[in-house]
């Protein structure tokens, strides 16, 4: 073989493998599982353990922490957006109508403080949101959902596009599934998302207007007279404790039940209804209200695809050191 041939050859596969390690190099890091192994090993047990002691002491929480994922990782990012609290010149997230109902924002403070004295400045809030969350749907007897870690803090509140990215209970099947579909979550993981609805309670004030001033005739009979009595007002109080469970049978736990429940007209909101009609969805419906095992697939693949939504790596946001107010740069 021609020495220059052989010359030739070395230095292009040199300056390739020279190339592709370059390109490496400038690939901002990304998600990866147990991102904090070397920097701080313990951060996801303290996690874990944080949410087991607050569900013993208040059970509400985990259904916060669900709740927390689906309302900042659905708002262009997974970057903890939603817990800053309002300045003079913003708005909070959490104060908008879109976020009526979210609690327990101190209890989220409790985890942050836990891992803040075992590895100070390491662990992100958005972190810490996600895998709250991951294991609030553990408490609630669902299924436990590897996550990658490694997001970083954003450093502004979102509530001026909250509207364009949320969709609201009230919004027509299309908009729900054009909205999740931007994410990257197909028609049977929005059908499995809008499950975490067979866990917690809804304010009367989001249900009224399927009561009064007529009943909605799609309702299951039955179902009403306990809807009438959970809400016997026409325009109820925000502030009043007037809740339905959504799921009476099995409310504190994450199930398949809330599918059998909306194929029976039982679901409190126009969203749930139109997931149990809509012909895009029905039969996915049908499919989790049989199986729950089916069910479980699709939620665990949905949220994994959310809390990887658009998340701040690398360099980019901040590790913050409280999580409701973004660090000061002076």
């Amino acid at each position: 073989m021609d020495p220059k041939f052989v010359f030739f050859s070395a230095l292009i596969s040199l300056w390739a493998l020279s190339a592709l390690a370059q390109n490496e190099e400038e690939q901002p890091p990304g998600l990866v599982i147990n991102f904090y192994k070397d920097s701080c090993p313990q951060a996801e047990d303290i996690i874990k353990e944080q949410v087991q002691l607050l569900y013993k002491k208040h059970k509400n929480t985990a259904f916060s922490w669900l709740r927390n994922i689906f309302h900042d990782c659905s708002v262009q990012s997974c970057d903890a957006s939603l817990l800053l609290d309002s300045t003079r010149r913003t708005l909070s997230e959490k104060e908008t109508d879109r976020s009526f109902g979210l609690r327990n924002f101190k209890y989220l403070e409790t985890i942050k403080e836990a891992v803040e004295r075992e590895c100070p400045g390491v662990v992100s809030c958005a972190d810490i949101l996600v895998l709250a969350g991951r294991d609030g749907i553990v408490s609630l007897g669902g299924p436990y959902i590897p996550l990658k870690t490694g997001r970083r803090d954003g450093r502004k509140s979102r509530s001026d596009i909250l509207e364009e990215y949320l969709p609201d209970h009230n919004e027509s099947m299309s908009v729900v599934l054009q909205r999740f579909g931007a994410i990257g979550i197909d028609t049977p993981g929005v059908v499995a998302l809008l499950g975490a609805h067979s866990v917690g309670r809804t304010h009367c004030v989001k249900l009224v207007h399927r009561l009064y001033p007529e009943v909605d005739p799609v309702l299951d009979p039955g179902h009403v007279e306990h809807m009438l009595h959970k809400c016997p007002d026409q325009i109820p109080d925000p502030k009043a404790v007037q809740y339905v469970r959504n799921d009476r049978g099995t409310p504190m736990k994450l199930d398949n039940n809330y599918y059998r429940n909306i194929l029976d007209n039982k679901g409190l909101l126009i969203v749930d209804h139109q997931l149990a009609t809509d012909k895009r969805t029905k039969k996915y419906v049908k499919k989790m209200a049989k199986s729950q095992n089916y069910f479980f697939k699709e939620f665990s693949r949905a949220i994994t695809i959310l809390t990887e939504n658009n998340p701040l790596t690398g360099t980019k946001g901040e590790i913050r050191k409280k999580c409701n107010v973004a660090n000061k740069h002076h």
